[in-house]
């Protein structure tokens, strides 16, 4: 190629990259497919690195699964068989636990695991352009933040089903933004969406504090038509989702709680004599975890008291020790709240990006905080507010934050976009 020639496509590459770049944003199919493409290729290529492992069945994510595919018990969570559980939500143990019974803990079986997770991490990220548009964010904003999360890896293996359950939380968003923007609302619908947010409450269930801030709003704010209606069919449709799940703990329990029966245990791993604010921290400072997972002493006293009774006992316990010591436990708090935002206890590359994201998303709520309808405004905080709120109690892990880390990038999209873009142009 001559000099010319040479000058000639040095020029034309930025037409070029503007051309393929304004394509790619006006298909939602082909930059979803992109962003996923994208993001699922950069997970695979770090097996190469670290090949995929099961999890280990010394955490009680991997013993309910063992538990469930040899035995079809969801059990034995602990040190020592302790029976039937309901340490943990039902649908991630669920899905390792298809996995085992069909390929057993073997290679394959880990790649199939790690794949599922790669999926729904990519899946969560792809529908960020989506999202951004259905909140007139702008495509190219969009763009910026689904390539943003494709490339920033996770700062933790997000085996308890966090890809999942920010992939369902993004289409719960955009169906209560539809919801509180169509007229055309039936009760069939809003009981089918309340049937799906149900179902994703055994995914995550601090989803639901999310879910009651909605319908908080729609009670409050909404004026579409039969609107007490709508809401109750919405609320039946979640209940019902949760029967079965609440059913099988009562015959096994005696008892009625929402979805997992450890919240006392939780509880009392972060606020004790000694405790920090981040699981890592105590490990590094050797802390002492009263928990059945590690002590045989404990797993005994779920034996003898029973699960829901041994829970209850920690949480009376831990409830006293809040009483007892309350400049301690805000100050736990607080520093618990920092880690969530801003992830300072591990300095690595990876984590510096995540902060620097919160604080670009933060601008960014506030660039666009004032051009948002209300109902756009309560979709977008209410699960940024209401979601980590039960995180702020029990010692930060990385992992506590994703499901909503693609809003995070999305929000930070927005900002970026507006550094690279006129005012005028920021919308597309």
């Amino acid at each position: 190629m001559s000099e010319n020639g040479l000058i000639k496509a040095c020029l034309a590459l930025p037409k070029l990259f503007r051309s393929t770049l304004n394509r790619l944003v006006g298909s939602p199919v082909l930059v979803f497919v992109f962003i996923f493409i994208l993001a699922f290729g950069i997970r695979a290529y770090s097996w190469k690195r670290i090949p995929p492992l099961l999890p280990s069945t010394e955490r009680e994510m991997g013993a309910i699964a063992q538990s469930l595919a040899e035995t079809g018990q969801f059990a034995n969570p602990y040190v020592i068989e302790t029976g039937p559980t309901a340490h943990l939500p039902p649908i991630p143990p669920a899905i390792l636990a298809l996995v085992l019974s069909v390929l057993g803990r073997t290679w394959q079986a880990g790649y199939v695991f790690w794949g599922f997770i790669a999926i729904t991490n990519a899946a969560a990220y792809a529908l960020i352009p989506w999202i951004a548009g259905k909140f007139e964010m702008g495509r190219t904003a969009g763009l910026i933040g689904g390539v943003a999360g494709a490339l920033i890896m996770e700062l933790e293996a997000s085996t308890h089903g966090e890809g999942l359950a920010g992939f369902l939380l993004a289409l719960m968003l955009a169906a209560f933004l539809k919801r509180w923007s169509n007229e055309r609302n039936s009760c069939f619908s809003s009981f089918l969406l309340g049937l799906g947010i149900g179902i994703s409450f055994h995914v995550q269930p601090p989803i639901l504090l999310v879910f009651l801030g909605y319908i908080a709003f729609e009670i409050g704010w909404c004026k579409m038509d039969r609107k007490f209606a709508m809401s109750g069919a919405l609320a039946l449709g979640a209940v019902l989702a949760c029967v079965p799940w609440a059913w099988r703990n009562y015959v096994v329990f005696h008892e009625f709680f929402f979805i997992r029966s450890n919240l006392g245990l939780e509880l009392r791993m972060g606020n004790n004599p000694g405790a920090a604010a981040t699981y890592a921290q105590m490990d590094r400072d050797g802390h002492y975890y009263q928990h059945p997972r590690l002590l045989s002493a404990e797993a005994r006293k779920v034996i003898e008291l029973g699960e829901v009774e041994y829970m209850r006992r920690a949480l009376r316990d831990v409830l006293n020790w809040m009483k007892e010591n309350p400049e301690e436990f805000l100050r736990l708090t607080f520093l618990r709240f920092v880690n969530f935002w801003f992830i300072p206890q591990k300095l690595s590359p990876a984590a510096m990006f995540h902060t620097l994201f919160t604080i670009l998303a933060m601008l960014g709520v506030r660039r666009i905080f004032s051009s948002l309808s209300l109902p756009q405004r309560m979709t977008i905080l209410t699960p940024l507010i209401a979601y980590p709120l039960i995180y702020y109690l029990v010692p930060f892990m990385p992992r506590y934050r994703m499901p909503i880390d693609w809003m995070i990038f999305m929000l930070a999209g927005v900002e970026i976009r507006r550094w690279i873009a006129p005012e005028s142009q920021a919308r597309k």
